[in-house]
């Protein structure tokens, strides 16, 4: 992941824009890291470069 897309991520949840923390970064790519919520908390991961944005599980009736 670019470090400018930064500039235009937000958290599908709460719409509030992201924090990156970095933990693998090559050549100016992230490769692995976490997106965070700082409005509600939710955590993202970063895994072989692709920042993972689906917000977890919807929970409702369980379908027969």
């Amino acid at each position: 992941m670019r470090r400018d897309l930064m500039d235009i991520l937000v958290c599908p949840v709460c719409k509030e824009p992201l924090d990156l923390a970095v933990e693998r970064e090559e050549d100016g790519e992230v490769l692995t890291g976490t997106l965070t919520s700082p409005g509600c908390g939710a955590t993202y991961p970063i895994e072989d470069g692709i920042p993972n944005l689906l917000p977890g599980p919807v929970s409702g009736p369980a379908s027969s």
